[in-house]
């Protein structure tokens, strides 16, 4: 069973910065994309970054040019460097994953972790 796993979140004061990370278990396939969400109360989840495994990646217009996002496809890790942080950076952050195989299109979905940045 494949499973996400999220780290890196916390409390910072705007400006300052983060790295997430997020691990895959449960599969030795490397992902077609592994990607970043975030979620803040009463909003929809929005996409953040993605990378797919042919080397594109691709940013909410809100966060182009203070975040990165990069995949170590070995380890099926995917990473969320945060700069310049802004309070409305602020919210849960997933990881998510896609798989496209012979049975079709597998999305997964990690836990959460907490981002907080305050004035």
């Amino acid at each position: 069973q494949v499973q996400l796993v999220e780290s890196g979140g916390g409390a910072v004061q705007a400006g300052g910065s983060l790295r997430l990370s997020c691990t895959a278990s449960g599969t030795i396939s490397v992902f077609n994309a592994m990607n970043w969400y975030r979620q803040t109360p009463g909003k929809q989840r929005e996409m953040v970054a993605t990378a797919t495994s042919g080397g594109s990646l691709n940013y909410a217009d809100s966060v182009k040019g203070r975040f990165a996002i990069s995949r170590e496809h070995a380890q099926n890790t995917v990473y969320l460097q945060m700069n310049s942080l802004k309070p409305e950076d602020a919210g849960v952050y997933y990881c998510n994953a896609v798989l496209i195989g012979g049975r079709g299109k597998n999305t997964y979905w990690g836990q959460g972790t907490q981002v907080t940045v305050s004035e």
